[in-house]
């Protein structure tokens, strides 16, 4: 294994995407974990792995860098590529292994491909990691073949053929459907009180664990934020996922009762009490899934129905999946003047940066992505969330208790010398004086509010009871955002004959409007009524020295207007303004702006 070692590090140093240096703190990161485990030495496969979860090489560069260094061929298309026939062919070849076989070539990110284009005998599987010699003895498991050839593909087109083959759901909805045909609701289905031991034996005949169990790996696959789970009259729950923005139906259970639903999820989540049904309660959920551990943030309410005697309760379940925080700021996707802005203000050392809009507008997302871009060893940064969505590496995370209240944290943040603070809300004069104080006492300080447009977070804080010439002097950027639907790329069509009162609600110019090429939703196979992901738009309000002097002359109100045209002539644009570009680069549609903002 030594000559393999050799022949990988020196490689990757020729072609400069490892130092001498790092090479070196590879390998004594390697000896260290292996004195300590008392083995002899590592596998170049584990080497290579250390690369890139240690020392955050790029995947795909290392990976092909040594696929091309021993002569494997790469595979490059984008899974939608595939037609239905490629798509069986894989599917047929995966399903004759084992259960045990395939859980294993998932795991190693190892798929049959296709026949060999001038050898029919010849399987060739697409791996993301060829060198790893555990793959071989699984792949020679097939039946129909006895001839192999490995080729390197991303992890990302692995990783999405495996979705798109996966039998999963259909074959799983399909075996909960059979188990209820013959179950039999009780006489007591309107009972006020429940029978807990019928309860039981429901859940037991009705193969709900199993339900909810698929409930939320299934969410993960799909990338769903939440999953809400709603009991109807005559014993009906529904399931809705929400997907870009949008709750979609992904399941109607019938023939048992909405109360052994809740009671399995609530059996399955922490500090939450099965039996209580009457009271609001938060409890989580953490569950391995895909090889990471992925947690589910639960909340139960009891509600009102038709059937008013029945005790039901309405839960909504957040996935918090840390494999799509994004950590990289260029990801965000910030328009020009807005990218600018922001990075000028989260690359000062004191100062308040503050994003707002409503709940699910992405403002968490570009918090963690600014802390990721602040963070140093050097640097000492403190979050205060209620709740704690998703883990930073680098940073101190405070955990909130009856006995450490939010105030209480703030409050004590300021004697545990940081040098920046992550504030989750500002949500009254208590919490806004504390942060104001943080930026002007020298530290950087992120929060959010919830107010419809960046100039209305001045006048929010300025009615909450802060002092025009602290706010002044505090905040250097407040950046509202909205998150819009994208446009499927598969399936857009040009759209020749724009609604025009919509265009010129939007703002929309004559000029534009002829020079412009605008774009429908359709729909397709590989999105949700034509439109697949989200992407944002935004009012970055940076305090410019004149933005200063119009918050300090400030007397019974802020003057948002002005506030607002003075932005406008440094270069902001306003939401709408920001949503026309996204339309203009043909990323959204007229209606998904209108809907996500306000005429001002």
């Amino acid at each position: 294994m030594a000559k393999t070692y050799n022949r990988i590090i020196d490689h990757l140093i020729q072609q400069n995407i490892i130092s001498e240096e790092l090479c070196q703190e590879a390998l004594n990161t390697i000896n260290s974990q292996y004195i300590s485990g008392n083995k002899k030495a590592a596998t170049a496969q584990e080497l290579l792995e250390i690369l890139v979860n240690d020392f955050k090489i790029d995947r795909h560069i290392i990976y092909r860098e040594i696929s091309r260094l021993y002569a494997f061929k790469e595979i490059q298309i984008d899974a939608n590529s595939l037609n239905e026939e490629q798509l069986e062919f894989i599917r047929k070849i995966f399903y004759d292994y084992s259960d045990e076989t395939r859980n294993k070539l998932v795991q190693k990110r190892v798929l049959p491909y296709k026949q060999h284009h001038s050898n029919p005998n010849i399987l060739i599987f697409a791996t993301a990691t060829p060198i790893d010699r555990e793959i071989y003895p699984l792949i020679h498991q097939t039946k129909d073949y006895n001839q192999f050839e490995i080729a390197y593909a991303r992890q990302e087109l692995i990783d999405a053929l495996i979705e798109k083959i996966s039998y999963y759901q259909n074959d799983f909805l399909s075996q909960i459907e059979e188990s209820l045909h013959n179950i039999e609701i009780p006489d007591d289905a309107e009972s006020e009180t429940l029978d807990e031991s019928a309860l039981d034996a429901e859940i037991n005949r009705s193969m709900l664990t199993n339900l909810i169990e698929g409930c939320l790996i299934e969410s993960v696959k799909r990338g769903c934020s939440d999953i809400h789970i709603i009991p109807k009259d005559g014993n009906i729950t529904e399931f809705y996922f929400r997907i870009d923005g949008k709750l979609q139906l992904w399941y109607s259970q019938d023939k048992v009762k909405p109360e052994a639903v809740a009671a399995v999820v609530k059996d399955r989540s922490m500090n939450i009490d099965r039996f209580d049904r009457s009271v609001a309660q938060d409890g989580y959920i953490q569950r391995k899934i895909e090889g990471c551990y992925i947690r589910f943030r639960v909340s139960v309410l009891p509600i009102v129905t038709g059937e008013f005697a029945r005790r039901f309760e309405s839960i909504v379940i957040r996935v918090l999946d840390d494999r799509k925080v994004i950590t990289d700021l260029t990801d965000l996707g910030l328009q020009k003047q807005a990218a600018n802005d922001f990075t000028k203000s989260i690359a000062q050392p004191q100062g308040m940066v503050i994003l707002t809009g409503p709940t699910g507008s992405g403002k968490s997302t570009t918090l963690v992505a600014a802390l990721h871009y602040v963070k140093d060893p050097s640097k000492n940064i403190l979050t205060v969330e209620e709740p704690v969505e998703y883990m930073i590496s680098g940073t101190r995370q405070i955990r909130l208790s009856p006995k450490l209240n939010f105030d209480q944290a703030l409050r004590s943040i300021l004697r545990h010398d940081p040098d920046v603070v992550m504030v989750g809300e500002m949500r009254d004069l208590k919490s806004a004086e504390i942060g104001i104080a943080l930026a002007n006492t020298g530290h950087l300080t992120f929060s959010t509010l919830h107010t419809n447009d960046a100039p209305s977070a001045i006048s929010r804080l300025y009615m909450l009871g802060v002092e025009p010439f602290l706010l002044a002097n505090a905040i250097t950027l407040i950046m509202a955002q909205r998150l819009v639907r994208k446009l499927c790329p598969k399936c857009k069509q040009r759209n020749e004959a724009p609604d025009l009162d919509s265009m010129f609600r939007l703002g929309f110019t004559e000029d534009e409007l002829k020079n412009s090429v605008f774009y429908k939703h359709v729909g397709c196979s590989e999105c949700y009524n034509g439109y697949k992901g989200r992407i944002a738009i935004m009012e970055a309000l940076y305090f410019s020295r004149e933005i200063r002097q119009q918050i300090l002359k400030a007397r019974d109100e802020i003057d948002e207007e002005a506030i607002r045209e003075v932005a406008a002539k440094n270069g902001m644009l306003s939401l709408r303004a920001s949503g026309r570009e996204r339309i203009k680069e043909g990323l959204t549609t007229p209606e998904e702006v209108i809907s996500a903002t306000t005429e001002q």
